[in-house]
């Protein structure tokens, strides 16, 4: 499958600060990515970068083929870019906002009139068209801003933080929008700090920092990668120490820490079958009340890689 968006050793410095140094980035087209990592590790630069807002230091980057800087006209009407900011339009309406931006891409009479009608349902904004910008609350301009970039239908949708900052119930409906247009066939890449959502949303996923792209693919190979060994969480009704301590002589546990009323039992690695933990706590005459295997998550995962814990 052709990749849709492309870099390749891309770096952008400023003075000798390096904000990306040689990320080299494929996405494939109907992928939605997910790019993670701490503030400052180059997710908005890399973002603007591939909106052609800013010029890389050197390197390449594509789009659909397209070379950004050097064919960003030709550019521009396939991608649609959300800041991870909103700027204010206090003298305009919902309906004035959206035919400005329809009229910004020479979309007119009543072609324009049916995108905006139809951008504002897919958005579930429609019963907001006589509301004033200014007036929105942050879910609904985050809402309002993705309305914006799709009346000239573009095939790839580049979001910076479009969920940040918002209430549950926003981000439930943010997500629900995304999911939309994914099945709608845009090619997606979204920052985020909201873990288990990008898991819930993207189908691959990259790990940034400081510049530096640690990891690049599914969701699920990372989670693979991430997990060092089987960590089990264990409680007992009484003498929860005693308990510990008797665990920790198996030969095939590695280390039982307390963690907040429950044992987290390390088991070396290889050892996958722990039956022999609630067998060892009954005939101790231990009361089991939780015996559950640690689920390695995205979030998980991005502990471990960003702290190294993973090579």
């Amino acid at each position: 499958m052709a990749a849709v968006i492309k870099t390749v050793n891309l770096t952008k410095r400023y003075g000798t600060l390096v904000a990306l140094s040689n990320l080299n980035l494929e996405i494939n087209e109907g992928d939605c990515f997910g790019f993670i990592g701490p503030n400052g590790a180059g997710k908005t630069t890399t973002i603007k970068v591939l909106a052609t807002l800013l010029q890389p230091t050197w390197g390449e980057a594509r789009i659909c083929d397209l070379v950004v800087g050097y064919q960003s006209r030709q550019i521009r009407p396939l991608i649609g870019y959300v800041p991870d900011y909103f700027g204010a339009y206090e003298d305009m309406v919902v309906q004035e906002y959206m035919e400005f931006f329809a009229a910004a891409y020479n979309i007119h009479g009543t072609a324009r009139t049916k995108v905006v009608n139809d951008v504002l349902e897919l958005t579930d904004l429609a019963y907001k068209r006589d509301a004033a910008v200014d007036g929105l609350s942050r879910g609904m301009k985050q809402r309002l801003s993705i309305a914006r970039v799709l009346v000239h239908d573009p095939k790839v949708l580049l979001l910076d933080e479009p969920a940040g900052n918002l209430d549950p119930r926003a981000r439930i409906e943010m997500r629900e929008l995304l999911k939309e247009l994914r099945r709608m066939g845009k090619t997606i890449l979204i920052s985020s700090h909201i873990l288990p959502e990008l898991q819930d949303l993207c189908n691959t996923v990259g790990i940034i920092e400081r510049g530096e792209l640690i990891y690049s693919g599914p969701w699920t190979d990372i989670v693979k990668r991430a997990k060092t060994g089987t960590v089990l969480h264990v409680a007992v009704v009484h003498n929860q120490e005693l308990a510990a301590a008797m665990l920790s002589q198996d030969p095939n546990v590695v280390n039982v820490t307390a963690n907040n009323g429950h044992m987290e039992v390390a088991l070396k690695d290889g050892v996958n079958d722990y039956t022999f933990i609630p067998q060892r706590l009954i005939q101790g005459g231990f009361k089991l009340t939780l015996l559950k295997e640690e689920e390695v998550n995205l979030e998980t995962a991005f502990m471990r890689l960003t702290k190294g814990m993973v090579q």
